[in-house]
C-alpha cells in the first residue's frame, strides 16, 4: 500500500512493516505519509525492509516556525442527533451517573477501596497528595479538581486524611466553589469510625444521583478525548484516520475533541500549527512543543527516544513516523485552544492537551480537562482504561478478533472492506451508543485507573 504520492516506501498490509519503492542512497530521506520520517543510513535497494537497522530520526532540539494558516475545509454541519444524558444543576452534561471517591492523599487508597467495595462507588488510588512541593503538588490539585468537577460523576466523596500537605481546607481552595448536595468530604482522622461515616455521605450522594434521569442531549454537547498506545504499521492508515475522520465529524456538529501526547507530535508538529486558527493559538503550540522538549533536556534525555520496543515490533521506526500516524487522529479541523495541566476544556473544535505519551497519565489529563470519553486506538492491544469511558479501537483484525475483551471496535475494513466515511458512520453510531450507556470493555472489566503527571521533588 503506497499512502502518499510523495512517499519513497510502501506498506506491505501483512504485517505493517515498510519496503523501499525505489532505490534510496544513503543519507536520503525516508518518506512516509509525505514527510520525512528519517534518513537512511545506508543505501538502501528497491524492495529491501526499511526500518530501525538502516534507518536514523532527523529530530533534534527546539525549532522555530513560520505561521501559514491553511484551511481544510471542516465546515458546520448541523444535526439534530442525540444522545441520552443527565443534564447536571450547574448545566453541564454527564454519560455517566456515577459516585466517585477522590482521594486528597494516597494514604487513604485502602479506605477508598473499602467503601467502594461495600458501596459500588468508583475510586481511584494514587500516591500523592503530601511530599510534594510547588509545581508538582499544584498539578495533583488540578487534576483530582478536574475529577470533582467531571460531569460524569452525579456525586464526590472527597476523602482526605487531616495531615497531608493537600488537606481538605488546602483543597477547598483550589476547588473553588461547589455543590453542597453533590461534593461531601471525610477527613478519615476527625471519626472514630472512617468507614462508617463514609458509607453514611456515599449513601446521600447516591440518593442526589438519583434525583438526574436520562434524557436525550445534542451531540453538540460531546467533549472527547483523543489517544493511542502501543502502535504498529496499521495505526497511521487504519484507526488514526478514522478516529480523525469521527474528530471532524463531531466538531462539525458543534462538538468537541482534545488531543494530547506531546512528544508524538514532534516531528509532525507542523501539521498541528498550519491549522491554529489564530496567531495566539499558533504561539501557544509552538510554545507546547519546545516547552515539552526543553523538559527532556533538563533531564538530559533526547527528544527522540522513542518509539517503544513493541512499536517498532509492529513496523514504526522512528518518533517522526510515529508523530505522524499520531496526529491523524486530530482530524484536519482547526485547532482552536491549548490546554495545560488542570484545564478544562471550554472551546468547541479541536485543542491540544499538554502531556507526555504514557497512556495512563494521558488518559488522566484528559478526563481531567472534562472529557467525556476517550477514543484509544492501539495495534498492540491494552487493557487500561480512564476513569471515563475508554473506547479501544484496533488497527488490525487480528487484534480485534484474539483480544475481545479489550477491543470495542475494528477499525481495519479501512484497509479495503468499507470507505471511510461508511465506517465512520458506524463509528458514530458506537459512540453515541457508549454516551447513552453503552459499556466499553474497560467498564465491563473495571479498568478504571489515574496516573498524576510528576516533575519534582518528593520530601
Amino acid at each position: 500500500m503506497i499512502i502518499n504520492k510523495l512517499d519513497n516506501v510502501e506498506i506491505n498490509l501483512d504485517n505493517g512493516h515498510k519496503y523501499a519503492l525505489r532505490d534510496i542512497a544513503c543519507g536520503e530521506n525516508i518518506i512516509k505519509y509525505g514527510s520525512a520520517i528519517g534518513h537512511a543510513t545506508s543505501d538502501i535497494r528497491q524492495g529491501e525492509h526499511v526500518h530501525t537497522h538502516n534507518v536514523k530520526t532527523n529530530l533534534s532540539g527546539n525549532l522555530e516556525y513560520t505561521y501559514n494558516y491553511k484551511d481544510y475545509g471542516v465546515k458546520a454541519v448541523p444535526t439534530d442527533r442525540t444522545f441520552m444524558g443527565y443534564v447536571r444543576r450547574n448545566g453541564d452534561v454527564g454519560i455517566r451517573n456515577e459516585i466517585w471517591i477522590i482521594n486528597t492523599v494516597g494514604c487513604v487508597n485502602k479506605v477508598a477501596q473499602r467503601l467502594s467495595e461495600k458501596t459500588g462507588a468508583r475510586y481511584f488510588p494514587h500516591p500523592f497528595g503530601c511530599s510534594q512541593l510547588g509545581d508538582d503538588q499544584t498539578v495533583t490539585q488540578l487534576i483530582l479538581k478536574g475529577m470533582v468537577n467531571h460531569p460524569n460523576a452525579a456525586g464526590v466523596l472527597v476523602l482526605g486524611l487531616g495531615c497531608e500537605n493537600n488537606n481538605i481546607e488546602v483543597f477547598k481552595k483550589v476547588l473553588g466553589e461547589f455543590d453542597e448536595n453533590r461534593v461531601k468530604f471525610l477527613n478519615c482522622q476527625d471519626f472514630e469510625d472512617e468507614l462508617e461515616e463514609g458509607l453514611r455521605l456515599i449513601a446521600e450522594l447516591k440518593e442526589y444521583a438519583d434525583t438526574f434521569k436520562h434524557e436525550p442531549v445534542s451531540i453538540s454537547r460531546l467533549r472527547i478525548g483523543l489517544k493511542c498506545g502501543g502502535s504498529d504499521g496499521y495505526s497511521g492508515i487504519s484507526a488514526n484516520p478514522l478516529v480523525g475522520s469521527l474528530s471532524d465529524r463531531i466538531i462539525s456538529h458543534g462538538g468537541s475533541c482534545v488531543l494530547t501526547e506531546v512528544p508524538e507530535m514532534f516531528g509532525a508538529e507542523h501539521l498541528l500549527m498550519e491549522r491554529c486558527e489564530s496567531r495566539e493559538v499558533f504561539d501557544k503550540t509552538v510554545a507546547l512543543i519546545n516547552n515539552f522538549k526543553d523538559y527532556y533536556t533538563r533531564h538530559n534525555q533526547v527528544i527522540y527516544e522513542n518509539p517503544s520496543p513493541g512499536n517498532k515490533a509492529g513496523g514504526i521506526t522512528t518518533l517522526e513516523e510515529k508523530s505522524l500516524g499520531c496526529v491523524q487522529k486530530g482530524g484536519l479541523s482547526k485547532v482552536v485552544d491549548v490546554l495545560d495541566y488542570g484545564d478544562i476544556l471550554t472551546k468547541n473544535g479541536l485543542s491540544l492537551l499538554n502531556g507526555p505519551g504514557n497512556d495512563i497519565v494521558a488518559v488522566t489529563n484528559l478526563m481531567a480537562a472534562g472529557v467525556h470519553m476517550i477514543l484509544f486506538t492501539t495495534g498492540r492491544g491494552t487493557p487500561v482504561g480512564s476513569a471515563v469511558p475508554t473506547v479501544k479501537v484496533s488497527t488490525n483484525r487480528a487484534l480485534a478478533e484474539k483480544k475481545k475483551n479489550w477491543i470495542d471496535f475494528d477499525a481495519s475494513p479501512v484497509l479495503g472492506e468499507k470507505t471511510m466515511d461508511e465506517l465512520t458512520d458506524s463509528f458514530l453510531d458506537y459512540v453515541i451508543e457508549v454516551a447513552s450507556g453503552r459499556e466499553t470493555c474497560n467498564e465491563i472489566s473495571d479498568y478504571r485507573e489515574i496516573s498524576i503527571f510528576k516533575d519534582g521533588v518528593t520530601l
